[in-house]
């Protein structure tokens, strides 16, 4: 079924292709106004967000394809520099929900005698981390985060796009420096306050996270307040690229 459905886009793509761009820019372009004129400003609305969402899978679908199969926002964004340049030489790191192992994979290059661990849910992210050209001061195993976390301190832990899937993150974080006793704890989440469209579509009812599987798109006082109540500090935080990347420490009175 898969096969045959892409067979139709390839034979669908050539036909679209024989219109110019212009042209087909302009249909587009003239078809969102057309649903734009059905019903109430907010009914249009309603409908319009779902199909900017549909745009927004599709770029992201040819920029992982332009990247050879790595999003370019890694390259773009620069923010693996964010961990790499807050740990230490030799530290022992965590990266918790690695993914397919890119932040994991910078870290153990660039931080002297670092020892790095990725660990994720996703069978075919750790096959596909493992597949990957990494350094022997690498490597990556598949589990749970609520349930399999390596044992051992950490002097790092890391949660880059992770917490906000985690529907208890507060119990989550106190397990996590419990059982890991981590020096530090490298934090990136998506930000409530990153565009006007986030507060709208709420407003209308509509979803407003930036992918289904969320559970929080944190405000910045909400991210401080679940932060403090789990028994961590912020050292440091930024907002950059619609995102919130914090610095934590455990706090000594919790």
């Amino acid at each position: 079924m898969k096969r045959t459905a892409l067979a139709l886009i390839a034979i669908l793509a050539q036909i679209w292709r024989i219109i110019p761009y212009g042209l087909r820019r302009r249909l587009i372009f003239a078809l969102a106004v057309l649903e734009t004129r059905i019903g109430t400003p907010a009914d249009s609305l309603r409908r319009l967000y779902p199909i900017a969402d549909d745009i927004e899978k599709a770029i992201n679908e040819r920029a992982m394809a332009y990247g050879g199969g790595e999003h370019p926002k890694h390259e773009l964004t620069h923010y693996h520099d964010f961990f790499i340049d807050r740990i230490e030489d030799g530290s022992r790191v965590l990266d918790i929900g690695c993914g397919y192992g890119a932040v994991a994979r910078s870290i153990a290059r660039d931080v002297g005698n670092s020892r790095v661990t990725g660990v994720d849910i996703d069978p075919a992210a750790i096959a596909q981390a493992n597949a990957a050209d990494n350094p022997d001061n690498l490597n990556f195993v598949a589990g749970d985060a609520l349930q399999d976390l390596p044992a051992g301190d950490w002097n790092v832990v890391i949660l880059s796009n992770v917490l906000e899937h985690i529907d208890a993150r507060v119990e989550f974080l106190k397990n996590l420096r419990e059982r890991l006793s981590p020096e530090k704890l490298l934090i990136r989440v998506p930000l409530f306050e990153r565009s006007w469209h986030i507060p709208m579509r709420r407003a209308l009812g509509i979803g407003y996270f930036s992918d289904i599987t969320h559970f929080i798109e944190h405000t910045r006082d909400a991210f401080d307040a679940e932060i403090a109540e789990a028994g961590f500090e912020i050292i440091e935080r930024q907002t950059l690229w619609g995102e919130i990347w914090a610095s934590c420490r455990p706090r000594v009175d919790a």
